[in-house]
């Protein structure tokens, strides 16, 4: 029986109910490292450092933006680049935003959200976001991309010290209270 639906299966040369093309909206594959303390279990978050001019290539964040969220926490975390695996994007955000290449990490855990993005006017912007966790006992080495890094008690923010909604996916997985 033919169908009106549109499913979100993206591609060219599909069936008629499938996508080639994508939602008004947008549509955004990204990877975010959860990376606790071992004694303490506080979370590793950094405020973005906006002189250091390499974010566009590291993690998909452009002049713009950069200076939007300076002053907000954030985790280590990118856009997909195109092809890239989600272990694949996880290693490189590794290695490019922390410096670290033999941290054990576990995942993915796989999260989707819908949202508007109102200081755009962008409605249905979709999210599919993979998440890798894993444990360290001390701070990885400075890198210029953070003006800050460091171990942060996720818990005693509030959600405007966040940067890009990053405490939905720590909520996700457990790690910030939610409070309704």
């Amino acid at each position: 029986m033919p169908t009106t639906r549109k499913f979100a299966d993206f591609g060219k040369n599909l069936p008629y109910y499938c996508m080639d093309t994508i939602p008004d909206g947008g549509m955004c594959l990204s990877v975010f490292l959860v990376i606790t303390q071992k004694t303490t279990g506080l979370v590793l978050m950094g405020k973005v450092n906006p002189e250091f001019a390499e974010w566009e290539h590291i993690g998909a964040i452009n002049r713009e933006r950069l200076l939007r969220i300076a002053d907000k926490w954030m985790l280590p975390a990118s856009h997909f680049i195109v092809y890239e695996s989600p272990n694949e994007a996880a290693k490189r955000v590794l290695k490019e935003q922390l410096g670290l290449q033999n941290l054990e990490l576990k995942g993915p855990f796989v999260y989707s959200e819908v949202y508007d993005i109102e200081r755009a006017n962008i409605k249905n912007h979709w999210d599919l976001e993979f998440v890798y966790t894993g444990e360290l006992e001390k701070l990885p080495p400075q890198n210029p991309a953070w003006k800050e890094l460091g171990f942060v008690d996720v818990n005693a923010l509030n959600d405007k010290e966040f940067a890009r909604n990053h405490q939905d996916i720590l909520a996700n997985l457990g790690i910030r209270k939610v409070s309704y």
